[in-house]
């Protein structure tokens, strides 16, 4: 089964929807193809983001934001994750959507992220779940036909 693409949005693409790409590039690369965007793209990922992450043993140092509309130009996506508290524009669509209410750790303590990071991974990891869940199509088998014995 193709795994299924999926956008992390947050309003600047330097916290949460890193946090959730980053873990869902680490567990669930089986069911997805995570991608991240910024609705209104900071100009670094959060020092405090990638030290978060670290501690959890996922490097985030080739991060960088992205633009939504970068992320649009890529292609469809099966699944939409907001994290911004914004509504989504109508452009952008897909088959599923969730919201998730999480708290926007910028400018905010090591303690703050570190929260936050767990929250993320909590729900990234209930995401990959439901997904493994889905029933797959079963595989095409080139079988050839048996003969009978005479």
């Amino acid at each position: 089964m193709k795994p299924k693409r999926v956008l992390f949005l947050c309003i600047g693409n330097s916290c949460r929807s890193q946090m959730a790409e980053g873990f869902a590039r680490a567990y669930g690369k089986d069911v997805l193809e995570p991608h991240s965007a910024g609705f209104f793209p900071a100009n670094i990922v959060s020092p405090l983001t990638i030290k978060t992450m670290a501690e959890k043993n996922i490097a985030m140092n080739a991060a960088f934001p992205k633009p939504l509309e970068s992320a649009l130009a890529s292609g469809p996506f099966d699944a939409i994750v907001n994290m911004a508290g914004e509504k989504l524009p109508a452009v952008v669509t897909a088959p599923r959507v969730e919201d998730w209410k999480v708290r926007d750790p910028i400018g905010e303590s090591e303690e703050v992220f570190r929260d936050v990071a767990n929250q993320i991974e909590h729900l990234v990891m209930r995401l990959i779940l439901q997904l493994r869940a889905e029933p797959r199509a079963a595989p095409e088998f080139d079988m050839p036909r048996l003969r009978r014995r005479q």
